[in-house]
């Protein structure tokens, strides 16, 4: 599996020193990055029309960060070539047989003067007190200067990194105040917002998670276990690694540069069952995927895990891009745990895919009932009015089974596969886009949060009864809700759970929250209202 078509952007050692160069000429604060205003004027000297630059911007920056890196800058460079020699931008010469390594690079009128008073600054002008020369710095200034923010998201040069400073400055101190971490989910890290979209599978063992990040991957990864009994009996975070290695869980937890640090709430009993696998895959520099030990059910169901397996899964799916649920013709039940993690995962149900794999070893018929009685098991434990998307196939590096299949059922598998890739591949694409939609989503929570929190502070008495108001408040915490929604008018929907709220306020005393200070909560809905848009606007693509 291909994503992100990795010929595009591939270019010979030659031309990449050319374009070394001219990054280093369009990166005017040597960055790293070419930003919406630089790559106008840089971008002006291809004399393309604004309507066929638009079209190089969106391709090269395909996963909307809001700025060009070095590849995507060789990328946009490919594409302005391929435009100036007659071709038409669009998907169908990205699939087709383009040679990118040999295109060559694109004229730039002008570029080549800028250059050369670039590497020679003694041929321009008297330099000014600054030690710049005038001449220089009107070139500069022509080129490159933007007029800068008064707001403090003026520098910042990606969406990921104007989320960071928000997110500190403004979101942070409210979950701080209100203890959000301890009720629904870890403060966030930078780690959090530079990882890798994630992939989670889902699903009773033997139901084939660990042959699926198999069959994607081409290959086996370290410490990938296979067999029709549980094998797979801890949390394996498969992801891109400069050699391959399996990393046991405690030490990826206090890893800083990686997104795990938050697992470290659920103790060392966890940590035992979680390692890392990393191998260098041209896949994994896009995606990380995370296999999960098998659902139990039946008998197996009374044997207690010696960690909150539904809480881990929670935490994987806030984290996570895509989850795959897992079904095999001969595994259709659900269990009481399989519903209890089904059931964690609400709040995400855009995020939830189905696959029921190994269909190839039942025959049509029988596939016909089986995919029926899958809808309706699905339909009883989600609980929502529309359908979820299931894809039928068998995913493994085996060939279908046609006696079993036959043509049609082949054929029906191979174009099930090709659309479950295609959504597989708009991952990274997407993942911007969804770190925006989480992000969002986290604020609404962590407002809802203190204004839950600053009520129940409020109805607590002064100096008498403390204890038995508390006991009060928490026993009717779905009528204090209530109150909450009416007082604020807030929508019910996002109220978070009412048992698990429960269960952790009953390790706090009410006496000890802070009171709902306003301003904070000004601070949050001027980041939704003005400061997210604002910061998407900023990095938008520069043509539109």
């Amino acid at each position: 599996m291909e994503i992100g078509a990795p010929r595009i952007g591939s270019c010979s050692k030659e031309h990449q020193k050319i374009y070394k160069e001219w990054f280093d000429v369009a990166d005017s604060d040597n960055d790293g990055r070419v930003t919406g205003n630089n790559a106008i004027n840089f971008l002006s000297m291809s004399n393309l029309s604004r309507q066929e630059l638009k079209q190089v911007w969106a391709i090269a920056d395909s996963k909307r960060q809001g700025y060009l890196g070095f590849k995507e800058f060789v990328i946009a460079m490919q594409l302005v070539s391929l435009v100036q020699d007659g071709n038409e931008l669009s998907h169908d010469i990205l699939k087709g047989d383009v040679d990118f390594e040999n295109v060559k690079p694109p004229k730039m009128e002008g570029l080549d003067e800028l250059i050369q008073k670039k590497k020679n600054p003694s041929n321009s002008s008297k330099p000014d007190s600054d030690g710049n020369s005038p001449r220089q710095a009107s070139i500069t200034t022509q080129w490159f200067s933007s007029k800068p923010s008064k707001r403090y998201l003026s520098n910042v040069t990606s969406i990921q990194d104007g989320l960071k400073k928000l997110y500190t400055r403004k979101l942070k101190p409210l979950e701080v105040t209100y203890c959000f971490n301890d009720f629904v989910s870890p403060l966030l890290t930078n780690s959090d917002f530079d990882a890798k979209p994630m992939v989670m599978l889902l699903g009773q063992y033997s139901t084939g998670k660990t042959t699926f990040i198999k069959h994607m991957l081409k290959c086996s990864y370290p410490g990938a276990h296979i067999g029709p009994e549980p094998t797979t009996d801890r949390f394996v975070v498969v992801m891109s690694g400069t050699d391959e290695r399996s990393v046991p869980g405690n030490t990826i937890a206090v890893h800083a540069d990686m997104p795990f640090t938050g697992l470290n709430s659920f103790g060392t009993a966890f940590l035992s069952k979680f390692e890392c696998s990393q191998m260098p895959h041209p896949l994994l520099e896009h995606i990380t995927f995370v296999d999960t030990p098998g659902v139990l059910s039946g008998e197996k169901q009374r044997t207690q895990r010696a960690y909150d397996f539904t809480g881990v899964t929670a935490w994987f799916a806030a984290k996570c891009d895509l989850i795959l649920l897992l079904f095999d013709p001969h595994k259709l039940d659900i269990s009481d745990e399989f519903k209890r993690v089904i059931y964690s995962l609400r709040g995400h149900d855009d995020k939830i895919r189905v696959v029921l794999n190994k269909a190839d070893q039942v025959d049509t018929q029988q596939l016909m009932r089986i995919y029926g009685a899958l809808m309706w098991s699905l339909g009883k434990v989600l609980n929502t009015p529309e359908v979820v998307r299931v894809y039928i196939g068998s995913f493994n590096e085996k060939p279908v089974n046609e006696g079993f299949t036959g043509p049609i059922g082949k054929a029906l598998f191979e174009k099930e596969q090709e659309d479950l890739l295609t959504d597989l591949k708009d991952i990274p694409k997407k993942a911007c886009d969804r770190r925006i939609n989480e992000f969002v989503k986290r604020a609404r929570a962590a407002k809802i949060h203190a204004y839950i929190v600053g009520h129940l502070k409020k109805e607590m008495p002064t100096f008498i009864g403390k204890a038995k108001t508390q006991h009060r408040l928490t026993d009717n915490l779905e009528e204090e809700f209530v109150k909450v929604q009416r007082d604020y008018h807030l929508p019910p929907g996002d109220f978070p759970d009412v048992e698990n709220f429960k269960e952790v306020l009953r390790g706090y005393s009410f006496d000890r929250f802070e009171k709902l200070k306003p301003k904070m909560i000004q601070d949050v809905d001027e980041m939704l209202g003005y400061d997210i848009p604002n910061l998407l606007k900023t990095l938008r693509n520069p043509y539109d």
